[in-house]
C-alpha cells in the first residue's frame, strides 16, 4: 500500500513539513485541498458520489471533484491531476479559481480552494473513487443545502453555500 504524503502548512497557508495523510488527519493538522465544480451547458452541476471504499464520506454526494493537494504540489495541478483521475476529462484550457476557504474543523482543517469548469461529459467515473454521478439543477442542489440534506457532504454544503452567496453562477457570466 502507497502512503500518500501531503504538505502540512500553516495558519498562513506556508508550507512547513510534508506528512503521510494519516498522521496529518489524526492530528488535525492544517493541510490543501482542492474542489472543482463542473458545469454542463444547462447551468447544471455534476455531483459524485463517494465510493464506499473511501475512508471519509463514504457514500455521500460531494463536488464534481476533489482531492487533497499532494506534498510538492500546488493547487491548481492538482485540481487538473483529481478530475482527470476522478472524472477521466481534462479541464485545463477552462479551469477558473473561484473563492479560497479557511481551514475549520467542520471542513477537515483543510485549505480549500474552489475551482470552476464546463464540461458536457462524458465521464470515465473511477470506481475506486465515485460509485455514481448525477447531473443536478442550481434550484435542486440550493433546496437540499438548505435542508440540510444529510446525503451531501459538509464540504459540499460549505461550499455551496459560499458559492450561492457571490451570486457568481455560471449562467451569469
Amino acid at each position: 500500500m502507497t502512503i500518500e504524503y501531503l504538505s502540512v502548512v500553516d495558519k498562513n497557508d506556508i508550507v512547513i513539513n510534508s506528512r503521510p495523510r494519516s498522521e496529518i488527519h489524526a492530528l488535525g493538522l492544517f493541510h490543501r485541498a482542492v474542489h472543482i465544480l463542473v458545469f454542463n451547458n444547462n447551468y447544471q452541476l455534476f455531483l459524485q458520489k463517494r465510493s464506499m471504499k473511501k475512508d471519509l464520506n463514504k457514500g455521500l454526494w460531494d463536488t464534481s471533484a476533489a482531492g487533497h493537494v499532494d506534498a510538492g504540489e500546488d493547487y491548481t495541478p492538482s485540481a487538473i491531476r483529481e478530475t482527470a483521475e476522478e472524472l477521466g476529462i481534462n479541464i485545463e484550457s477552462n479551469l477558473e479559481l473561484l473563492f479560497k476557504l479557511p481551514p475549520t474543523p467542520q471542513l477537515g482543517m483543510e485549505f480549500i480552494q474552489v475551482y470552476r469548469c464546463h464540461h458536457n461529459g462524458p465521464f470515465i467515473l473511477n470506481k475506486d473513487e465515485i460509485d455514481e454521478g448525477r447531473w443536478l439543477s442550481f434550484e435542486d442542489i440550493s433546496i437540499r443545502v438548505r435542508n440540510n440534506d444529510a446525503t451531501l457532504t459538509e464540504t459540499f454544503k460549505v461550499i455551496w453555500r459560499y458559492y450561492e452567496g457571490m451570486k457568481i453562477w455560471p449562467n451569469n457570466n
